[in-house]
């Protein structure tokens, strides 16, 4: 107890650059994974071959070379300068959304044609049938493996420790600077984690109760 009341100045603003990294980088992850959802289903075989490329690369890209090369390759490029904290979600956004977008996806596969071909009949345009029709059924019999990809982009963060960025993941550093028991440390640091985990889970059991009633 006493590394965690005498660090509190650490684990308090870390874990709380954590929590915002966090929040951005699912809910920007969130709207771009299921835009690259509706390009794979998408009529238009360009948007297929783009969505399905981008999936596939960046599924089969480890996420530490993501971040390596928005902090270290992308500023030779002299396009934009972003801050540490904004590589960080741009590199957490672009890899969890190719997760997000194959979690989707297969929630529109789910939700029978019939549907989509009475919307079409209506009258109703390729993005009118997705957004009013397929993917609000798509996303409540995903939520489970939606939440997962979330819990997986939360413990994530802790790699933009590597990267300057100072959140949970780089409380371990400066408690070996400070000479204090980095494993005890590390165990508040483990802990911390659960509880947000734990908090995400609850937020699942919510949804799912909810659209359990409402189907």
């Amino acid at each position: 107890m006493d590394v965690l009341l005498d660090n509190l100045d650490l684990y308090g603003p870390f874990f709380l650059t954590t929590i915002k990294l966090f929040v951005i980088s699912a809910v920007a992850s969130l709207v771009f994974g299921t835009f690259l959802a509706m390009l794979r289903v998408s009529p238009v075989p360009v948007f297929r071959v783009v969505g399905t490329a981008y999936v596939t690369i960046l599924r089969n890209t480890p996420l530490t070379l993501v971040f390596a090369f928005l902090v270290f390759a992308y500023p030779l490029l002299d396009v934009l300068k972003l801050s540490y904290f904004t590589s960080a979600v741009v590199a957490l956004t672009i890899y969890t959304s190719a997760f997000i977008c194959e979690v989707v996806r297969s929630g529109i596969n789910t939700v029978p044609v019939g549907q989509a071909e009475a919307a079409r009949a209506l009258g109703l345009s390729f993005t009118q049938v997705l957004g009013q029709v397929v993917l609000p059924q798509a996303v409540r019999s995903v939520v489970p493996p939606l939440m997962s990809m979330l819990i997986a982009l939360l413990k994530n963060t802790t790699i933009a420790a590597g990267f300057n960025v100072v959140e949970a993941g780089a409380i371990r550093q400066y408690l070996a600077e400070r000479g204090d028991n980095q494993l005890v440390g590390l165990l508040w640091v483990a802990l911390g984690f659960i509880i947000l985990v734990a908090l995400l889970s609850l937020v699942q059991r919510a949804f799912e109760k909810r659209w359990s009633v409402a189907r």
